[in-house]
């Protein structure tokens, strides 16, 4: 039988807000996919650098530790990455021991889709775009800006 996440607060997270992929990115837009997916198979093992969301998903998490709290907390990852991106998000998440075990990899589609899938109640993005998508298909949606 599926568990139910009724009784859930249901996060969403992009991978490139909860990891710093900001280089990743750029090989991604200046060298195409091909150079992309290289890169990332190269350092599957590397762990990534913490992102503009991961101490704000590590405080989420943490509420689960409470024990007045009624509602516990889920946090899943939603990627626009594929399998080579995530074996890397899983070696980090393993590393920073972050339990986060829902996730979705959708090689370049729109985000906004999944979320419903995942009974998301909020999605935290450091993408604009994502997360007016997510808004306009009615998910409570937050762009996590960068330290300045």
């Amino acid at each position: 039988m599926a568990r139910s996440f009724d009784q859930y607060l249901v996060v969403a997270v992009s991978s490139r807000a909860l990891f710093d992929l900001e280089l990743e990115n750029r090989i991604f837009e200046n060298e195409g996919l091909q150079a992309y997916r290289a890169y990332q198979l190269e350092r599957q093992d590397e762990v990534l650098q913490p992102g503009v969301a991961f101490d704000l998903v590590r405080k989420i998490l943490a509420l689960n530790q409470l024990p007045q709290l009624q509602r516990q907390v889920e946090v899943v990852i939603v990627s626009r990455n594929n399998v080579e991106c995530a074996l890397r998000i899983s070696t980090s998440l393993e590393h920073y021991q972050l339990p986060i075990t829902r996730s979705a990899w959708t090689s370049g589609t729109p985000l906004s889709r999944y979320l419903g899938a995942f009974d998301v109640d909020l999605f935290l993005s450091a993408d604009p775009s994502d997360v007016q998508a997510a808004i306009n298909s009615g998910i409570a949606a937050a762009r996590i800006l960068p330290d300045v």
